[in-house]
């Protein structure tokens, strides 16, 4: 049996076939053309899905589910996308719209949810019982598996992790709350700090690196910065990674789970993040003293994740 995963972001639309050793056979996308009518987008969607089937040469009978990732909020039960403010999607039947062209069953879900699952069936917390993933973004998506299933909460909205406070009255989020995580490690937080340091550090390399103008600085900047030893790029990397300490933290005093894995352009750096990152969450934890340390490691899925977590909803 096969599986078929579609990921609906704002800027593509991409669906793979999945088999069951969790390998995508055979993938494509199209442009979403986010402005555009919800009903114009969904087709474009469904005719994804219909000629990705037909090129790989298989039939209904041969597909154990179709799942859809997508920002936002989701009636599960009924298929549809209650709201997405990236689409401007308001109560869109998707599930309903796609069986008319292929009847399998359809599961729709939130895609940080959608990352959780692929690394879980196939990535850095393959067959843990427990996991939090985190994958930073232009926001702070939250994904958490317990006893090997999705937690969505009562509403289906569970684990935004990202808009957990961590400063009372701080920096503004988009949440319309102030002090969120999300407002500080996600790519715009960083790239605010980073900015920040180049105005009151002429000399800085951030300057150098992004060609005087700092309105091309982008949230890997501040780590190349201070990759070159440079003192105002190594202050934002040192303070984003305290503030995620604090966060990580957080999540490990609530959860507990086997495994944090980390996602999203931030993770691309690999050492130069986890290392700092478990040093400053040292004694920050309950019960750090005689129990095991939970491992807090990279994401592996990479941009296969939304396709993969999408085919498998219907497991977990």
């Amino acid at each position: 049996m096969y599986y078929i995963g579609v990921d609906l972001g704002g800027t593509k639309i991409a669906a793979g076939i999945v088999d069951e050793e969790e390998k995508i056979v055979k993938k494509a996308s199209v442009p979403t053309g986010r402005t555009r009518e919800s009903a114009e987008i969904v087709n474009d969607l469904c005719m994804l899905v219909v000629n990705l089937v037909k090129e790989y040469g298989i039939s209904e009978k041969d597909i154990y589910s179709i799942g859809i990732g997508s920002p936002g909020t989701h009636d599960r039960e009924n298929g549809i996308i209650v709201y997405n403010n990236n689409l401007s999607f308001r109560n869109v039947r998707i599930k309903e719209e796609l069986q008319k062209h292929i009847n399998v069953p359809v599961y729709l879900e939130n895609d940080a949810n959608c990352a959780a699952i692929a690394e879980n069936v196939a990535g850095a917390a393959k067959g843990m019982d427990s996991a939090v993933i985190i994958t930073i973004g232009t926001g702070i998506g939250g994904g958490v598996i317990i006893d090997k299933k999705l937690f969505t909460g009562s509403n289906g909205i569970g684990a935004e992790l990202g808009h957990t406070v961590i400063e009372l009255n701080g920096e503004q989020c988009t949440c319309g709350r102030k002090g969120c995580w999300e407002a500080y490690s996600a790519a715009p937080g960083l790239i605010k700090a980073t900015r920040k340091a180049a105005e009151k550090n002429p000399q800085s390399k951030i300057h150098e690196l992004c060609g005087g103008d700092l309105d091309i600085i982008d949230a890997k900047t501040a780590f190349d910065a201070a990759r070159m030893g440079d003192e105002a790029g190594i202050a934002v990397v040192d303070k984003y990674i305290e503030i995620f300490a604090e966060a990580l933290s957080n999540m490990i005093n609530i959860f507990q789970p086997n495994v944090i894995v980390i996602g999203g352009g931030v993770s691309k750096e690999g050492d130069n993040l986890i290392i700092p990152l478990k040093e400053k969450m040292k004694g920050k934890t309950y019960g750090n003293f005689g129990f095991p340390e939970i491992p807090i490691v990279t994401a592996k899925m990479g941009n296969d994740a939304g396709i993969v977590g999408a085919a498998f909803i219907s497991k977990v």
